[in-house]
């Protein structure tokens, strides 16, 4: 084996596992749960829940389309998120939140899906058994909706960004939508973003 391949195989075995660090957000009264990939490593974080990175627009994105107002979540002057809004806000609307990969390596340290190495997927039953009312998926990116696929049955079509397909997962009517990811690195304005989940949200009764 050569010096190259020694090194990139002393590097690979290097890498860590990672199993999530949050649990699953699951309101009793969820008809919507969001899934993105993976949370971020916690160097990034701005709070102890999901898209806890300042860059990430998700929680902007929700300001913009249920108050008009990209910062109503945020918390300006110490750069940070209003954590407990987030969390009412979401409990009053039923909405959960989880992401599709229980366990990672992190090819590059990094917040990157594209280094992100799925090892464990989410048990998606595990969640649904605690939500009787939710009939919608939404995923947030294209490595969160690949992984989604891998536990849908095989005649279930993938979604394209901004439109909805139709699962039947262990006796439950599902439809799968997918939005464009909210990270920054995703070239897309975030009002053009906030237009998809505005159609989204409305599309089932959210709004």
């Amino acid at each position: 084996m050569s010096k190259l391949n020694l090194d990139w195989f002393y590097s690979m075995t290097d890498l860590t596992i990672e199993t999530h660090p949050l649990k699953p957000f699951l309101p009793s009264n969820a008809k919507l749960l969001m899934l993105g990939s993976f949370p971020p490593p916690q160097t990034r974080w701005k709070m102890d829940f999901y898209y806890p990175n300042f860059q990430n627009d998700m929680w902007r994105i929700f300001g913009l389309i249920f108050y008009q107002n990209k910062d109503h979540f945020i918390d300006l002057e110490h750069k940070l998120f209003r954590e407990k809004e987030i969390k009412d806000f979401l409990n009053e609307k039923g909405i959960a939140i989880f992401d599709t990969a229980y366990k990672v390596t992190r090819l590059k340290a990094n917040a990157s899906d594209k280094f992100l190495k799925i090892e464990v997927a989410t048990d998606l039953t595990l969640l649904l058994d605690q939500m009787p009312l939710c009939t919608n998926i939404m995923t947030t990116g294209d490595k969160a909706t690949d992984t989604l696929m891998l536990s849908m049955p095989s005649d279930t079509m993938k979604p394209q960004i901004g439109e909805s397909s139709k699962a039947y997962y262990h006796h439950r009517e599902l439809r799968l939508f997918r939005m464009p990811s909210s990270s920054r690195a995703y070239p897309l304005a975030l009002e053009k973003k906030a237009e998809f989940y505005k159609n989204f949200f409305e599309e089932i009764g959210l709004i």
